[in-house]
């Protein structure tokens, strides 16, 4: 297994989110943009996840390279993105945006297959292979906010360029897998949706995705109202991703010891504590410190779990598409809706509000979760001696 070629580029494609995603919305505001218009943007990121991961899915699993793929949607995401640097209007970066990310999502989900493929029948391993990537996220979340504290937010644009440039680079390296899926017999997409445990696991990514839009649109403009300073803002997505780390080093056996539903349930339970605790008590730095480390659980946990329970929904000539599933309907309908929600919140109420509305989005998962949300009879999410 090619474990350092893998890890490479998951460093590089979330150390580009760690850019992208905390200081993205403070740079669209230093051009001024509406809370509304940035919400409007990461909709934008969102919504081409809703599309865009399906159509390359369905290509490679009628026979396309999934690394293919990855390395051409990376060389083009990176080409789209220069766009950026000729015009700053509305209208522009919208165009720039959709056409970035429309390509851009073409990697992850693929990607995300490939190293399923290459890691054969210990898939629960996924997590030490993908703790890379939020190693990536830390680096650039830490280092970004002093940088564009000194030199100004201009700065984020050419740190990305630099950052999609590796994201292309790193994906030179990776190898097809040698777990081959062409010679076995095709599955109706159809037939795997029926299931009830399928429906409710993408209702539950969807719901998931949709409460941490706040967050990702916002909550460094949200900090920032506080008066939170760029280094703090920057030190405070880090500590996030540090939990996360944590998490994801320990992830192969929590989950053979544990299951995936459980851990599904209990990464809703402290999800809605995370989005309380910022909701009430964001002008204390501890008590916002403490709600950080619980993205262990919103993003860490709960996105391992579902990962491995994708993997087993949709196996074989499946996978490209359920990953693509999986990543269009929670970060691509989710991210979007609750982007586009939160921006129209956002001018008609307080942070503080839209967070617990988080809150209250999450409980609903949690329902779901605990009435719908089942494992596959077999296999590695039982308890292993």
């Amino acid at each position: 297994m090619p474990y350092w070629r893998l890890s490479s580029f998951y460093f590089f494609y979330f150390a580009a989110l760690g850019a992208l995603i905390p200081y993205w919305g403070l740079y669209l505001k230093s051009l001024g943009f509406t809370h509304l218009e940035i919400g409007e943007m990461f909709a934008i990121l969102g919504g081409t996840k809703i599309i865009a991961p399906y159509v390359w899915g369905w290509l490679a699993d009628r026979g396309a390279p999934r690394i293919g793929i990855v390395r051409s949607g990376s060389f083009a995401a990176l080409l789209a993105f220069t766009g950026v640097y000729l015009v700053s209007g509305y209208w522009w970066m919208a165009v720039v945006i959709a056409l970035f990310s429309f390509f851009w999502n073409a990697a992850l989900p693929q990607f995300e297959a490939a190293t399923l493929s290459h890691l054969g029948d210990e898939h629960h391993r996924y997590s030490k292979i993908r703790l890379w990537g939020s190693i990536g996220f830390i680096v650039t979340a830490f280092s970004l906010g002093p940088l564009m504290q000194r030199y100004g937010s201009g700065i984020l644009v050419h740190a990305l360029t630099a950052l999609f440039a590796g994201i292309w680079l790193a994906s030179l390296f990776v190898p097809e897998s040698v777990v081959g899926t062409r010679r076995q017999r095709p599955l109706r997409i159809s037939t795997i949706l029926k299931q009830p445990a399928v429906i409710a696991l993408l209702m539950i990514s969807f719901l998931m995705q949709a409460g941490h839009a706040p967050y990702y649109a916002f909550f460094s403009i949200y900090l920032q109202t506080y008066g939170y300073s760029k280094s703090t803002i920057g030190m405070l997505w880090a500590l996030g991703v540090v939990a996360e780390i944590l998490v994801f080093l320990y992830m192969h056996r929590a989950l053979p010891r544990f299951g995936a539903r459980h851990l599904i349930i209990a990464s809703l339970l402290l999800t809605i504590i995370r989005w309380v605790l910022t909701a009430l008590f964001v002008e204390s730095l501890v008590v916002i410190a403490l709600a950080q480390t619980l993205h262990a659980a919103s993003f860490g946990i709960f996105h391992a779990a579902s990962i491995h329970l994708i993997h087993r929904f949709f196996s074989g000539r499946a996978q490209g598409r359920g990953q693509a599933l999986y990543s269009g309907i929670s970060f691509g309908a989710g991210g979007a809706l609750g982007s586009v929600a939160s921006g129209y919140a956002w001018t008609l109420y307080n942070g503080s509000v839209v967070y617990i509305f988080s809150a209250i989005v999450t409980a609903i998962a949690l329902i779901i979760a605990c009435a719908g949300l089942r494992e596959p009879g077999s296999g590695l999410l039982e308890k292993t001696p």
